[in-house]
Formats: structure tokens, C-alpha cells, sequence
């Protein structure tokens, strides 16, 4: 009766922690990733206020991404070594600087150094940092569902923070906004207790070193087909998440639809996210991939030759929030089946860094476009063409283990 009863308690305890880390996982990729995604409601107040252009904000935007891309492979290292808790801790407490100093900011310069912070927290509060950790703690059969679960947490985040960014501004004006947002990002730093965790342990008889790996990886075409097309990806997501308010702005609707379009495309990312990764289990990686990035050129296509009302906006919002994220468990699962687990974040690291570049030029070269000639028509083709090119690299990558890809040469 003793020994069931301490099973029983063992069990419990095993339950109660996975959901804890779960829940403190969940919650700090909604906090990071959510305020992130809500940065592009700033830019027209911003803008108008400070009296700079829309280049300087958009390049402040496109280094926090880029910030994000560089710093996500060593924060990774980091947190394999020393443990993810206090890199994330660490994340949350920059990403709070940057937003304070994006408030007290009065020049483009100011704003540059905002948004690198926020670039440094979100690479120690990001993906790379706290799903590496959750595969890592979390048992092999219950590995996809909980990096599911997490995800979803990230989800919801860009799902809440849209609406509850736009109040903030509408309610107290965009410099108190984003003092409140820099209060709620600490809420990172006591969540970041549940990420505790030891280093991982080498896998039975794995002889490779990080090094090895990498070299061989580089020298696979399929390594840099998948940093080419995730690449096409950032440039997606930050062009719209940034610009997209602005451009319904321009287009004369009110500020509430630009609002509803990234609270949409949040939500429909939700469904997207499970969607693309259920599909990636039933069919080849590569080619659900190739099909996502032709229905984004798709709906890029049809959305600037369609006239533009409120109902078009609102499914296009839904149409590309579908495909969001679902990028993240296709592409990171081809890592994977390509390359193996054993340094799958380090290697998986190196291909969000191309999604980053990406996302660098998709908010600057928007805003550079825009000062320049005084419209975004130039960027929207180019994500149809983009769409279209990442849709072909990946029809050529070669969806087998390096091993057995080896073999058969």
C-alpha cells in the first residue's frame, strides 16, 4: 500500500511538472512573441510625433529581428550549458529595457537601440531557447505534444497582445503603452523559473562533435535550400506584421482594421500552426512547404489586385494567418529528419538566423521603399514573386538522412 501510494505520488508530481513547464513556457513565448507581434501599431504614432520617417522605425523593427536571428543559436548554447532558466530570466529583462527605451526615445537612434534589445531578449525568450527546452525535459512520446501545446501559447500571444497593444495606445497614448508593455515583459523573469533545466545528455555511441556537424551540414544543398526558403518566410511575416496597419492607414480606413487584421491573423495562426504540423506527419515535409509558400503568393497575388475594402482585408488576414507560422514545425521537422536530433537546435538555430535576415529586410527595405516613393505596390509584388521562388527551392531538397543520402551515392 506504501510503495502505490509513493508510485501515486511520484506520478502526481511528474504531472504537476510537466504542465508547470508547459504553462511557463507557454506563457513566455505568448508575452515575448505576442508584444512582438504587435510592434507594427506603434508606427504610425511613432512616426508622426517624433517627425521621422517611416525608414528609421522600420529599421529599428528589422534589427530586432535581426538581433533575434544571430543571438538564437548562442542563447541556445547558453542555455544547454548553464541552464535555460536564467538565460530566459535574462531575455525578459532586456526585452523590457528596449520597450522603456523605445518610450523615452525623441530620435531614430533611440529607436535603433530600443528595438536591438528587444532583439537580445527575444533570443534568450524566443523559440530557440524554450522549445529546445521542452523537447529536452519533456519524455519522447510526449515530445510533440508539448512543443504543440507550447506553440500554442505563443499563438494565443500575438492572438491577446494585438487588441490589448491597440487599447493601451487608444487608452493612455503609444509612450504609457509601451511603459506597460515594459512591466508586463518582467512578468519573463519569474516564469523563467519553470525553464530550469540541466544540459542535455550526448546520445549513446554519438561520436560527432558540434563542429562535425555543422561542416557537414554546410555542405549538404539542402541546408542552404532550407535557409533560402525560410529566408522568404521572415521577409512574409515582418513586412506584414510591421507595415500592414500603416498601408490600411494610407489606404484611408480606420485604425481599428489594421488592428482586427493582426488579431486575426494571430487566431487564425492558432489553427495553422497544428494544421501544417499535422500535415507534415502524413506527408513529405518538403512538399507541404512548397505548397504553403505558393498559396501565400497565392493570396499576396489576390490581395493587391482585388480592390482593397474592409471584408478583403479581413480574409487576407485569415488566409496568410493560416500559414503564419506553420512554417516552424515543417521546417525544424526537416532539420530533423535530415540532419538528426543530436544538434538539431544548434543547426535549426542557424536556419531561423535566415528567417531573421529575412524578417531584417522585410520591415527595413519596406520602410526604405516607402520614404522612397511614397508607396508599398513595390514590396507586395515582391512577395509574390518570393512566395513563388521559395516554392520551387524546396521541391529540390533532398528529404532523407544525410546517412542514407550518403549510402545511396
Amino acid at each position: 500500500m506504501q510503495a502505490e501510494y509513493h508510485q501515486l505520488k511520484v506520478l502526481l508530481a511528474m504531472k504537476y511538472t510537466f504542465w508547470t513547464l508547459l504553462l511557463c513556457a507557454g506563457t513566455i513565448l505568448g508575452l515575448s512573441v505576442g508584444y512582438r507581434q504587435a510592434m507594427g501599431l506603434f508606427l504610425t504614432p511613432m512616426t508622426i510625433e517624433l517627425g521621422v520617417g517611416r525608414e528609421s522605425f522600420a529599421l529599428a523593427m528589422g534589427l530586432m529581428n535581426l538581433v533575434w536571428g544571430l543571438g538564437a543559436p548562442i542563447a541556445g548554447g547558453i542555455a544547454d550549458k548553464y541552464g535555460a532558466g536564467r538565460v530566459a530570466a535574462a531575455g525578459g529583462i532586456l526585452y523590457a529595457a528596449g520597450l522603456l527605451i523605445m518610450m523615452m526615445t525623441d530620435s531614430g537612434t533611440e529607436l535603433i537601440i530600443g528595438g536591438t534589445l528587444i532583439g537580445l531578449g527575444l533570443s534568450g525568450s524566443g523559440f530557440t531557447v524554450v522549445l529546445g527546452t521542452v523537447g529536452r525535459l519533456v519524455a519522447a512520446e510526449e515530445r510533440s505534444r508539448a512543443l504543440g501545446i507550447a506553440s500554442v501559447g505563443g499563438s494565443l500571444g500575438q492572438f491577446l497582445a494585438v487588441p490589448f497593444t491597440y487599447s493601451l495606445i487608444s487608452g493612455f497614448g503609444w509612450m504609457l503603452a509601451l511603459g506597460i508593455l515594459a512591466a508586463t515583459a518582467l512578468l519573463i523573469v519569474p516564469l523563467a523559473a519553470g525553464l530550469r533545466s540541466a544540459a542535455p545528455v550526448p546520445e549513446a555511441g554519438q561520436a560527432q562533435s558540434l563542429g562535425e556537424a555543422f561542416r557537414e551540414a554546410c555542405g549538404i544543398p539542402s541546408f542552404w535550400l532550407l535557409n533560402l526558403g525560410f529566408l522568404v518566410c521572415g521577409f512574409h511575416l515582418a513586412f506584414v506584421a510591421v507595415h500592414l496597419p500603416a498601408f490600411l492607414a494610407d489606404k484611408g480606413f480606420e485604425p481599428w482594421l489594421g488592428t482586427t487584421a493582426l488579431t486575426l491573423v494571430g487566431l487564425a495562426n492558432i489553427a495553422g500552426v497544428y494544421f501544417c504540423g499535422y500535415l507534415g506527419g502524413l506527408f513529405s515535409k518538403k512538399l507541404v512547404l512548397s505548397l504553403l509558400y505558393l498559396a501565400r503568393a497565392l493570396i499576396f497575388f489576390l490581395f493587391i489586385v482585388i480592390p482593397i475594402t474592409e471584408v478583403t482585408v479581413l480574409v487576407f488576414s485569415v488566409a496568410i494567418g493560416l500559414l503564419w507560422l506553420g512554417t516552424l514545425p515543417l521546417t525544424s521537422g526537416l532539420v530533423g529528419a535530415i540532419f538528426g536530433t543530436r544538434y538539431m537546435s544548434m543547426l535549426f538555430g542557424i536556419v531561423f538566423l535566415g528567417h531573421q535576415i529575412g524578417a531584417f529586410l522585410g520591415s527595413w527595405l519596406a520602410g526604405r521603399v516607402f520614404d522612397a516613393v511614397g508607396s508599398y505596390d513595390m514590396i507586395w509584388w515582391f512577395c509574390v514573386l518570393l512566395g513563388g521562388m521559395s516554392a520551387a527551392l524546396h521541391i529540390f531538397i533532398i528529404e532523407r538522412p544525410i546517412k542514407a543520402s550518403a549510402a545511396a551515392a
